[in-house]
């Protein structure tokens, strides 16, 4: 494995806990995890990389090592932590920004917010949320006041390596090496050997608003870089965009996905085989040979 360092810089008066690999020389690469992952999960990633970059990674606010929010957690937050983080490391050089799941819909609404600071984007299976009608809103509002009245949490693990378990049954593909990588960053030892996670568990409040494809699509309309979108071949999240959560799909499903991409200006479509929506955990190796051509083109 590449070695990274780790350090804590200050983003919109956070204190925020960061990886970075490569040497500062190097131009900057930057890496937004996904909805309960931290930057270590882009360590397989990183090792396929074949060429030279300064790789920065930041813990999302409330996982890993950087703060937690008594309020709660807003996608807008991450958008604007996002655009302090370039400023940081990447001053006034646009930047090139690479986003799974969540972190993908970050970067692009980065991208189309802040399109002069952006050089190229890609997002790994982020490719919005389902639409939800207006008639939603109370229900939805409604159901997340009463969670505020009992907050979620989680439960402990008897171990990392019950949290390494759990990390393989979530993903039958994932490797226990790199189960138990990954299980040493998501969580940390009790003294009684036990584990706990180390994201807020107030990530797993419901929304409390509806979900607007069409503001979506304004922002993304706007990003002027060029935009790879990266779906994994067996990935079930075709199906949830939607509606139709339950089973995998083949690349011959991916109509959903293709329609949303007909509002990025300049957006391709690249797939990779036998890889499921951690598709940079099961296919490291591909995901670096079709996005990093792109990055550099």
């Amino acid at each position: 494995m590449r070695s990274a360092s780790s350090l804590f810089v200050d983003l919109r008066g956070e204190r925020h806990h960061v990886l970075t690999w490569g040497h500062s020389g190097a131009p900057v690469l930057i890496l937004v995890h996904g909805w309960m992952d931290v930057a270590a999960s882009f360590q397989f990633l990183v090792d396929a990389l074949t060429r030279d970059w300064y790789v920065v990674a930041p813990d999302l606010r409330g996982f890993g090592r950087s703060a937690w929010q008594p309020q709660g957690y807003w996608f807008p937050d991450y958008v604007a932590d996002l655009d302090a983080l370039v400023r940081h490391f990447a001053g006034g050089e646009p930047a090139r920004l690479v986003g799974h799941s969540l972190g993908g819909n970050v970067v692009m609404h980065y991208a189309g917010v802040r399109p002069r600071r952006v050089a190229r984007v890609v997002s790994l299976e982020g490719f919005g949320i389902p639409e939800e009608g207006a008639r939603k809103a109370p229900e939805k509002l409604g159901a997340w006041l009463d969670a505020l009245e009992e907050p979620p949490a989680f439960r402990p693990y008897a171990s990392l390596a019950a949290v390494a378990d759990r990390l393989q049954k979530n993903n039958p593909r994932l490797a226990r090496d790199r189960a138990e990588f990954l299980a040493a960053h998501w969580a940390r030892v009790r003294p009684d050997g036990s584990a706990d996670l180390v994201s807020d568990p107030r990530h797993r409040l419901p929304f409390p608003t509806v979900n607007r494809m069409e503001e979506a699509f304004a922002v993304w309309r706007a990003i002027e870089a060029p935009v790879l979108w990266v779906a994994a071949a067996d990935s079930r999240l075709p199906h949830w965009l939607d509606g139709h959560p339950e089973g995998e799909v083949g690349t011959g499903g991916l109509a959903g996905v293709r329609r949303r991409l007909a509002a990025v200006p300049h957006g391709r479509l690249g797939v990779i085989d036998d890889a499921g929506h951690m598709l940079h955990h099961d296919q490291p190796a591909a995901v670096a040979a079709q996005i990093e051509p792109f990055l550099v083109d």
